[in-house]
């Protein structure tokens, strides 16, 4: 991984074989310098991004192999970051629950939609941030100027993450409101992510939501999450390796393998979490099709 933050500024091209010197501002200054000189190549692989829900684990439970992969990578110092569009829960939350399932990792081996969206504010002008984010993932925001939860008007920023069943009808007005009260406010989503696989079946995220809004104020979002090419140049950032030499792993066809092959990477799907039969039949042709991680060893080899 780089050592150094690069300084992002413009948009990254989909087209870019490395977008690492584009994007939200010093987004890669929240990863931790990986592996320093690692040489293998397997596969032409030599960096790893990975999804976690639906790749390592599905709800509370490692997906099986998933714990003797992740200690495959390890041991063959192969740089890797866990790309996830969670916003349910800090870092600091998804490294216990990985710890708990045997994946001893560090939050600067996590690259979430609210870090690198906190990122990004402070390098905008200052104003007020309505944040649509549950509780939990308030803390990366934390030192930035936050309009109070009841205020329909006032913002600058109007930050959407999953809110779950948080979303009512008068949580997302009041959203509209905030946007309709000035063109000037800024519409910022963590991530795309269409649904996700709950415990009890798939549920919406906050791709929906964003669309909603998008349509109601006419404007365009900024995408601070998968699968936006900035976000997938602030993980290459992190691992210091151009896109060629890097797989992003996940269950998410669109999102996850699409987003990855369009800014250069392999995209590798997974038959766990999410994936559905019909996904392959959806016009991407991932770089490969494993029935779960546990696969990937034998991939790399």
């Amino acid at each position: 991984m780089a050592s150094s933050a690069q300084q992002l500024h413009a948009p990254a091209s989909a087209g870019s074989p490395r977008a690492g010197k584009r994007g939200p501002q010093s987004v890669a200054a929240t990863c931790a310098a990986g592996p320093g000189g690692a040489t293998r190549i397997l596969a032409g692989v030599r960096g790893l991004l990975l999804d976690l829900d639906g790749v390592m684990y599905d709800a509370d439970e490692p997906v099986a192999g998933a714990v003797e992969t992740f200690h495959y990578i390890r041991e063959r110092a192969l740089p890797y970051l866990f790309v996830t569009n969670a916003t349910s829960r800090p870092r600091s939350a998804l490294v216990a629950k990985l710890a708990g399932m045997g994946v001893e990792t560090d939050a600067d081996h996590i690259l979430t939609p609210a870090v690198a969206a906190a990122t990004w504010l402070r390098t905008q002008p200052e104003g007020p941030v309505a944040l649509f984010v549950r509780p939990a993932a308030r803390v990366a925001f934390e030192g930035l100027a936050r309009l109070p939860g009841h205020a329909e008007s006032g913002a600058r920023y109007v930050v959407l993450g999953d809110l779950g069943d948080g979303w009512t009808y008068p949580v997302l007005n009041r959203a509209f409101r905030l946007l309709d009260e000035d063109a000037g406010v800024r519409l910022v989503a963590l991530g795309m992510t269409r649904y996700w696989q709950a415990d009890d079946g798939v549920s919406l995220d906050v791709a929906p939501f964003v669309r909603a809004l998008e349509h109601a104020t006419d404007r365009q979002a900024i995408v601070l999450g998968k699968p936006s090419p900035d976000f997938f140049a602030a993980a290459l950032d992190c691992l210091g390796l151009e896109a060629q030499h890097v797989t992003m792993v996940g269950d998410d066809v669109r999102t996850d393998v699409r987003a990855a092959q369009a800014c250069g990477l392999r995209g590798v799907l997974v038959r766990t979490g999410k994936f559905r039969a019909a996904d392959l039949d959806s016009g991407v042709s991932p770089d490969g099709v494993l029935d779960s991680i546990a696969d990937l060893p034998r991939w790399l080899a």
